[in-house]
């Protein structure tokens, strides 16, 4: 009795749970209502441990939808993103197609209209300025079409831009051919000549400009903004050098697969050109200050020519002259290079039209600047040609040094008894010499702003030097595009004149 008071009182009363409780705790198998106390206490805490599972299972489910939720939303921006930027790319590779297209096409048409009329001025720079004028038309009637006009042919330009040097290596690649007739002493002098005139006329055009700014009192504003061309990727050279790897194998083994040995050999000489311009493009600029990419580009070439020829047992020279045919029918790829040459120079009317507020402001220093350095370029090169005792013929040939080719193969034509290779072969030398130093010189020179280093650089070193100063200093480009054209419009003029013409013949002696 003593025992089982104790246990009567400590044991709780047989607890009659109520059945919609039990319905909803009790585990599976389990019989309502009939639970002890430690039944009852195990119960409580299954229940509640039942509960938390239940309770972070429903918690983790909404972590993992939720998460599939973003993966979902993150997969179907990144696939809208993706399919965006594709779109973006193919409509933008199709507005540079057609873009360059049509400036290619123009620049087609004028040269065949200007043949038929047998008119020898050069049809590019007549194009230049008739786009030129017509932007400036635009401008003062209807800005918005003027700018319409320019975003529209924005990508050709560019990509103009970026490759605007590798349009005039060609005649520096096939140059082994152009100097092979040559004399060495003459040789010397012929580069003594190149190197001392580009850099007085460097001092001519610049300090004309400052000199001229000063008397008419112009105060110097800054330039437009013009927009950088992007470097070249890594993903672009591999994929050049796959061309070069492929198309030399194959021109190996079947030297006119496309038909002639110039067509086969196209490719593989392209590749090479272009890919020595973006490996010369990357080096550093400490080398690129005394190894132009311009040089490393023309070796590239050159040392493609001759792997080729020494394996293929043709020769280095029969290679090289595949590189430069001059035949519309057989073309080589210094030939589709050139091709857009006029291109180039039609393409400068869009820089010059977005600097024309500059342009007009300076006009004075412009002109008076290029008018002086280009009667000075060729007085010069006659008088120091009959000092050093260079030939007569070696001398007219060389008097357009400073203009570009087509220009310079027109003022020698009027000559009689010249060299137009050796004409050609100098303009390239002297465009390399300035392509080279033009940057250290002119700021040796404190030539700062972009007028005067533009207007000495197309004055003393025409396309070459643009290209080299342009892809650093694009601000400079629209004065070195207006200082190239005109240079060679009143090179040819001058040339033109009889009068002037026997002066020059005089002076040589």
């Amino acid at each position: 009795m003593a025992t089982l008071l104790p246990t009567v009182l400590l044991r709780p009363p047989s607890l009659s749970v109520a059945p919609r409780s039990n319905h909803l705790l009790a585990p599976n198998g389990l019989q309502k209502g009939s639970f002890s106390h430690n039944t009852v206490i195990k119960g409580k805490g299954q229940r509640l441990r039942l509960l938390q599972r239940q309770m972070g299972a429903s918690h983790g489910d909404g972590i993992r939808k939720s998460r599939e939720i973003s993966a979902k939303s993150a997969s179907t921006e990144s696939g809208g993103t993706s399919s965006s930027t594709l779109t973006q790319s193919v409509v933008g590779l199709f507005h540079l197609i057609v873009s360059l297209g049509l400036i290619l096409a123009m620049d087609k048409y004028l040269k065949k209209a200007f043949v038929a009329a047998a008119i020898k001025f050069p049809s590019a720079l007549f194009g230049m300025f008739c786009i030129f004028s017509l932007l400036i038309v635009l401008d003062s009637t209807l800005p918005s079409a003027a700018t319409a006009l320019m975003n529209f042919f924005e990508p050709a330009f560019m990509f103009i831009q970026r490759y605007l040097p590798l349009f005039y290596v060609p005649s520096l690649v096939v140059l082994p051919l152009s100097v092979r007739d040559i004399p060495p002493a003459s040789g010397i002098k012929i580069c003594l000549i190149i190197v001392g005139g580009w850099l007085a006329t460097v001092c001519v055009a610049g300090f004309t400009a400052i000199a001229v700014r000063k008397a008419v009192k112009t105060q110097m504003v800054d330039a437009e903004p013009m927009g950088k061309t992007s470097p070249f990727s890594t993903f672009e050279v591999w994929i050049w050098t796959g061309v070069l790897l492929a198309s030399f194998l194959g021109a190996l083994f079947y030297p006119t697969a496309l038909g002639t040995a110039a067509r086969t050999s196209l490719p593989f000489l392209l590749a090479a050109t272009v890919l020595g311009y973006m490996v010369g493009s990357g080096l550093p600029s400490t080398v690129k200050m005394v190894f132009h990419p311009i040089i490393c580009c023309a070796l590239s070439a050159d040392l493609v020519a001759y792997a080729f020829g020494y394996l293929s047992k043709s020769g280095f020279e029969p290679v090289l002259g595949h590189y430069l045919t001059k035949a519309a029918s057989d073309p080589g790829a210094g030939d589709i290079l050139m091709g857009f040459l006029g291109s180039v120079i039609l393409s400068f009317a869009f820089s010059m039209f977005k600097q024309r507020k500059l342009v007009k402001r300076h006009a004075a220093e412009i002109f008076t600047s290029v008018i002086i350095s280009t009667v000075f370029s060729l007085y010069s090169t006659a008088l120091v040609g009959r000092l050093v005792g260079l030939e007569q013929s070696l001398t007219v040939s060389i008097l357009p040094r400073c203009i570009t080719v087509a220009l310079a193969l027109s003022i020698v034509s009027l000559f009689e008894g010249t060299n137009p290779s050796l004409t050609a072969a100098v303009v390239v030398v002297t465009g390399l010499v300035g392509a080279n130093f033009v940057q250290a010189t002119l700021d040796k020179l404190g030539f700062r702003d972009p007028i005067a280093r533009g207007i000495a650089t197309a004055s003393s070193a025409h396309g070459l030097g643009t290209a080299a100063l342009s892809a650093k200093e694009p601000e400079a480009l629209p004065f070195c595009a207006i200082a190239y054209a005109l240079n060679g419009i009143f090179g040819s003029i001058l040339c033109s004149i009889p009068a002037v013409r026997q002066s020059l013949l005089a002076l040589v002696g």
